[in-house]
């Protein structure tokens, strides 16, 4: 794949289908191996966009509306960065030839759908799961935990990321909230909700897995260090890399990373969640995409998630070596604001071995990420301190 000037008649052409924090420093590396990129969000100045070549606004999720603007950039790359996108109407412009999709627009469709990639997974690669049912209705979803998947469990729209509408549910009361919230937290209401049994797990992970181009000449696939993190509500708080394993979790790990990619196919990097007890391991989910819990990479890795995905999606050589061990904390908004301020990065900056990721979001919510605070060093666990208290240190104020 030749590399050329942005802007002009020689430039390899890359349109990034969602703008957030991720899609922002996928875009600032792919521009620094000189590649033109356009930012599409549904909402004006995202991050992305704040940074990219070109930018435009659409509903991502209206064919009609996808199709115009890659008829209009006439884009080389399409490299998806969120769920929300007519994944259908992705598939029709790779098969009409007037882009490739990163890494495919199958894997595209099946990852926007935790119905499809849990039935890939489960039923047809046979990778160990949690129990799971899908749902139309309120009395289908009581039927169902009722028929084997027991209290308490997780239940989440079937179409959504970063914790939107998932609920675990203790006990039958609270049933109808959590139902409720489901339905109105997908990124796109397909009717349906999956229900999961709660596993009994010790700590859970992100494998970050890498499609790339090896020495070879063809697609092979590399592994990062695992990484840790938490959560609250289903959104990440803290990660850090690397994860202690035992050597048979780690290579049940990898096994279930490579084959739940392998099948998706293409280039570039996936975030492969997983839950670990001992040395059981099980699939969780799978975002054909740099995770958030990936953003620790931009202070541990040799390559960040980042540069590793532009690298793979241009056919470049690709290492995941680890520079050091690292973690990160997430800053949040605290506030229902536009154009908030921030106060505190001095002292945040202060802290040796430490950085900042202020996103620039227009817009702040109480629960919405609008930074992280990343730390790195030689023990994870003092890296997890430093990261919080770093991120403890920034306060948003209105503009």
């Amino acid at each position: 794949m030749r590399l050329g000037t942005p802007l002009s008649p020689s430039a390899l052409r890359v349109m990034l289908l969602g703008a957030g924090e991720l899609g922002k420093e996928v875009i600032i590396a792919l521009q620094r191996l000189g590649v033109e990129v356009i930012a599409v969000d549904r909402y004006a100045n995202a991050p992305g966009q704040q940074v990219a070549h070109r930018a435009h606004v659409i509903n991502m999720a209206d064919a009609r509306q996808l199709r115009g603007v890659v008829e209009l950039e006439r884009p080389h790359l399409i490299v998806p960065e969120i769920e929300a996108i007519a994944t259908d109407e992705l598939a029709r412009i790779e098969a009409d030839g007037l882009a490739e999709v990163i890494p495919t627009a199958r894997a595209a469709q099946l990852t926007m759908n935790r119905e499809g990639i849990r039935r890939l997974a489960a039923e047809e690669l046979g990778l160990p799961t949690s129990r799971y049912a899908f749902a139309e209705s309120l009395d289908e979803l009581k039927q169902a935990i009722d028929g084997g998947i027991g209290y308490p469990c997780i239940i989440k729209p079937v179409m959504s990321s970063s914790g939107k509408g998932q609920s675990t549910v203790n006990g039958p009361d609270d049933l109808q909230t959590a139902w409720d919230y489901a339905k109105s937290g997908g990124r796109v209401d397909r009717g349906r909700v999956i229900v999961e049994e709660m596993i009994d797990f010790d700590y859970e992970i992100t494998q970050l897995t890498v499609r790339a181009v090896g020495d070879s000449g063809e697609v092979e696939t590399f592994f990062c260090e695992p990484i840790g993190h938490r959560q609250e509500k289903g959104d990440y708080v803290e990660s850090w890399q690397p994860q202690p394993m035992s050597p048979l979790a780690l290579e049940r790990a990898r096994d279930i990373a490579g084959r739940i990619t392998a099948d998706l196919g293409g280039r570039g990097i996936f975030g492969v969640e997983l839950f670990v007890k001992g040395d059981q391991v099980w699939f969780s989910e799978v975002s054909p995409r740099p995770h958030d819990t990936g953003l620790v990479t931009l202070s541990t890795q040799v390559l960040s998630e980042f540069e590793l995905h532009a690298r793979a999606i241009l056919g470049l050589p690709v290492t995941t070596a680890l520079r050091s061990a690292g973690a990160s904390a997430v800053i949040y908004g605290g506030m229902e604001a536009k154009g908030i301020a921030f106060e505190g990065v001095a002292e945040a900056l202060a802290l040796p071995n430490t950085d900042l990721r202020l996103f620039g979001k227009p817009e702040s919510f109480v629960r919405r990420r609008m930074g992280v605070a990343l730390a790195f060093g030689n023990d994870v666990d003092e890296c997890r301190g430093r990261a919080k208290l770093a991120a403890s240190k920034v306060h948003p104020v209105n503009g």
